[in-house]
């Protein structure tokens, strides 16, 4: 099918979508206007609350599966957007507007790929196409819920703003709820077992800690005090200050893993939120790595969280836009990343299935 002419019909549907709301959990419409793009060039598809998917037209269930998927949600606009974020005009290039740059951009040039191999017999993989809800919440809708219906997938590419490099490995998170505890006394009173006080040394060892394990793709695993509360009056010392952790865990490691090493060593109670956003990554040496590193594509780890988390198999995040804009007042991609990214998405996949 003609580059160009998928090329404009993609621009149009994110300008679509774009002036559609739809935060996680809210995104019927976009969905819908995503129904109405396989509809236009006779897809046929499925939809699951708000999760649209298609398969390759001579879909082959004896052959192995390449998933390509993207998420059509959004954030809420921050208040320091000075443009109507549902209004997408294009100025000097760049096209405005809230969810333009994630993932919109990557979602409608993915489309675009899927869409110009549809109608391709003998291809060695499988194609299969899935425009996701509930990525920018982790919602219980989301390509999670949705993975139990899809066939099995051997491998995939998730569309995120990556400035078409590819990312192969992603750091997986855990939220920790920490204990600080200590006496409980009047102010007045002499108290050697404040926990506001004990948590200076609890915030130390934190600040400090190192997990052994450095990866080449994603370094070292990150720890973070982001939160610490105590207290409700000004003349009592609390029996406990609570502090909230967030790790950052790179592919040596699983989730649990860290979990119960932060457990056993760190000088106070720790309880893990959940452990189902894992790091996932893909080897450098995959042909569909190989298929990017050939056209000039350089290959990093990603700090940044994705529907890679939900998924088991190898995957590689790629896409148009630059992640620094992602949840940014004003957002907006350029249209010629656009145009740069259904070009490669289109290589790296041909190189990748076709014989």
């Amino acid at each position: 099918m003609d580059q160009k002419l998928l090329t404009d019909k993609a621009i149009g549907l994110l300008q679509e979508l774009i002036a559609i709301q739809s935060f996680s959990g809210e995104e019927h419409h976009t969905a819908e206007a995503i129904e109405a793009w396989f509809k236009a060039f006779n897809i046929t598809y499925e939809r699951e609350n708000n999760n649209v998917f298609a398969k390759n037209k001579y879909w082959d269930d004896t052959k192995p599966t390449l998933l390509l998927n993207s998420h059509h949600d959004t954030v809420r606009p921050n208040k320091a957007y000075t443009r109507d974020p549902f209004d997408p005009q294009i100025e000097d290039g760049k096209l405005y507007g809230l969810g333009s740059n994630d993932a919109g951009g990557a979602l409608v040039s993915l489309m675009a790929t899927f869409t110009h191999y549809y109608h391709l017999a003998d291809l060695t993989y499988n194609l299969l196409m899935v425009a996701s809800a509930e990525e920018e919440n982790a919602g219980p809708k989301s390509l999670r819920a949705l993975l139990p219906i899809l066939p099995k997938i051997d491998v995939a590419i998730v569309g995120e703003p990556t400035l078409m490099q590819l990312a192969i490995a992603e750091k997986g998170l855990v939220v920790f709820d920490a204990v600080v505890k200590g006496t409980p006394s009047h102010a007045a009173h002499p108290n050697e077992d404040n926990s506001i006080y004990n948590t200076i040394q609890v915030l130390d060892w934190f600040k400090n800690y190192k997990f052994e394990k450095v990866s080449d793709a994603l370094g070292a695993v990150k720890l973070t005090v982001t939160q610490i509360n105590a207290g409700s009056q000004h003349n009592v010392v609390p029996a406990h200050t609570d502090l909230v952790i967030d790790v950052r865990v790179n592919d040596l490691y699983s989730n649990k893993e860290v979990a119960d090493i932060l457990k056993n060593e760190a000088p106070c109670e720790l309880q893990e939120r959940s452990l189902r956003l894992n790091s996932s990554s893909i080897e450098n040496n995959h042909p569909l790595v190989q298929s990017g590193v050939t056209l000039g594509r350089e290959t990093y780890g990603s700090p940044t969280l994705s529907d890679q988390a939900a998924l088991t198999c190898q995957s590689m995040k790629l896409g148009p836009g630059d992640s620094t804009r992602s949840h940014s007042a004003d957002e907006y991609i350029y249209i010629n990343e656009i145009e740069e990214g259904i070009d490669l998405y289109m290589k790296i996949v041909g190189g990748f299935i076709l014989e």
